[in-house]
């Protein structure tokens, strides 16, 4: 009875801290959509920074777990940098009426982190909100890689896979579909943990499991060779008795 109790309470203990991180993402994703629902052409990209740290902390944010940045953000022919935060700097830049726009969020609450990426794109003076109408085929294409990328993750993805093994074979398929990974230490995401100092990275040499840590993201930064745009879709997952979840 006893042994099943200290089960019951750690089952429980696990669905709670589950629950903290899940709320994170859900603010991330409200945090998103409403940043899409309110920028508008002639808004400048200092401005949506703030919209979105603003929203983030008045909707249950503490801090910013990313050297102090809740929301990073790129547009036109910058969706191509990638930096470290500690070197990032918001630039001097307006929306267009077609443009290209990445923002990424990194939230934090008890030193709970979210972590969420994603790319928008302006045509006409609107924003696209389905990815198959979007009319400029390579911003369409790009888009559509980072879905079926996310998307392979989850059909081959075990809990035996390393590290290491999902970075090759990802970087494999990024080639393969006519793409460069532009992170600037060439990695594709890293495990969720309290200090950013202690993340593990989707990077060659890396034998750890993917099931060996509690949550990781998948983050492919990605452009085709010559190109002055980038795209970035960013999400959460982890192991449930064996089966990869989107957090």
């Amino acid at each position: 009875m006893q042994d099943k109790q200290v089960l019951s309470n750690e089952y429980r203990m696990e669905k709670e801290i589950l629950d903290l991180y899940s709320a994170m993402q859900n603010l991330n994703r409200a945090t998103m959509k409403y940043a899409a629902g309110t920028i508008k052409v002639g808004m400048s990209l200092r401005d949506i920074k703030s919209l979105c740290e603003d929203y983030l902390l008045e909707n249950g944010a503490d801090s910013f777990w990313y050297w102090g940045v809740g929301a990073f953000v790129f547009a036109g022919e910058e969706t191509t940098l990638s930096v470290s935060g500690r070197e990032y700097k918001v630039a001097d830049r307006i929306i267009q009426s077609n443009d290209i726009i990445t923002i990424d969020l990194s939230p934090q609450k008890n030193s709970i982190w979210g972590d969420y990426a994603r790319t928008l794109i302006f045509e006409d003076g609107v924003l696209c909100s389905a990815i198959d109408k979007i009319k400029k085929d390579e911003w369409r294409q790009g888009l559509q890689t980072e879905e079926y990328l996310h998307k392979t993750l989850v059909d081959v993805l075990t809990p035996d896979m390393t590290f290491e093994e999902l970075y090759y074979y990802m970087n494999e398929l990024i080639v393969k579909r006519g793409f460069l990974n532009l992170d600037f230490l060439g990695n594709l995401g890293h495990s969720i943990v309290k200090n950013k100092n202690e993340r593990i990275y989707i990077e060659k040499g890396n034998c750890k499991r993917l099931s060996d840590v509690e949550m990781f993201t998948f983050e492919p930064h990605i452009s085709t060779p010559n190109s002055q745009y980038g795209y970035k879709r960013e999400d959460i997952y982890y192991f449930d008795n064996g089966e990869l979840k989107k957090l």
